[in-house]
């Protein structure tokens, strides 16, 4: 072996340290970390699956019908932005931020899809869908200001604005089509307070978010009890069995996992 060249012995060296962290790291530490987790924690290693196969606890989905309607007698799970819904295979979020306000042909603003979340929510669970910054009709509550008149251009034509002036300026509705861009962009914030609470009508930062507040469980819970027929108690004493505590006692926020909520109501 002395009398092989240098560089053969260094890529020997090289080949053999090669197949030694293949075995160890490649075969022997995942057989080793699967063992532990089979063994310590089952069920979380097998994708948390319901015993039902109607989907994991660890993974949200949508409680709706063929027509993307919610199933009334279901808790409503949050917004998700990873492909169709609750996509593992596209888990991601919108990338949409707070100065996202202005409505383009191709899609509605963040603002606007917060707005228009929150009208649904309201006249689902009966309550008021109203929330700052968002017209009564469910679009963003912004104006394109110029110095004669302002624009309301989230409302198209024929809507009726918002407001009627701003400033002493009359607010017109958006001619679709029309380049506003020049106009200084003023959001409206208003004096409407938010009933629906802001996981009803904002998406995770993965879209695949299987909890909702207890806030927002609470909302739905008069519906619920309603077209199941069960008393208000008994659906409330479900979502507080189903409520998970804040991690480690401190971090984060109670939160009820909705497909096993859903899942309980449905036993007999």
């Amino acid at each position: 072996m002395n009398r092989l060249p240098s560089w053969v012995r260094q890529h020997l060296a090289a080949l053999r340290a090669l197949l030694v962290l293949t075995v160890v790291t490649g075969i022997i530490y995942p057989l080793a970390a699967t063992g532990v987790a089979q063994a310590l924690f089952h069920d979380q290693a097998n994708g948390s699956m319901v015993a039902t196969g109607q989907g994991s606890t660890l993974i949200g989905q949508s409680f709706t019908d063929a027509d993307g309607n919610p199933v009334r007698k279901y808790f409503q799970s949050r917004p998700s932005a990873a492909g169709d819904g609750y996509d593992p295979t596209s888990t991601a979020a919108s990338n949409l931020g707070p100065e996202d306000v202005l409505d383009t042909p191709d899609r509605p603003s963040l603002l606007t899809q917060v707005c228009a979340r929150s009208t649904a929510v309201g006249e689902l669970e009966g309550v008021s869908g109203a929330r700052p910054f968002c017209t009564p009709d469910g679009v963003g509550a912004v104006l394109k200001v110029f110095p004669g008149h302002a624009v309301s251009v989230n409302q198209a034509c024929p809507a009726t604005p918002f407001i009627p002036t701003y400033q002493g300026l009359t607010v017109q509705c958006a001619q679709p089509g029309q380049d506003y861009t020049a106009g200084r962009t003023v959001p409206i914030r208003g004096d409407a307070k938010a009933v629906v609470p802001a996981d009803a009508v904002t998406a995770s930062g993965s879209g695949l978010d299987p909890h909702v507040s207890v806030a927002y469980a609470e909302l739905q819970a008069p519906r619920v009890a309603k077209e199941r027929g069960l008393a208000l108690d008994r659906v409330k004493a479900l979502i507080d069995e189903h409520t998970t505590g804040r991690a480690l006692g401190f971090m984060g926020e109670p939160a009820v996992n909705v497909l096993e909520l859903n899942l309980a109501l449905d036993r007999p």
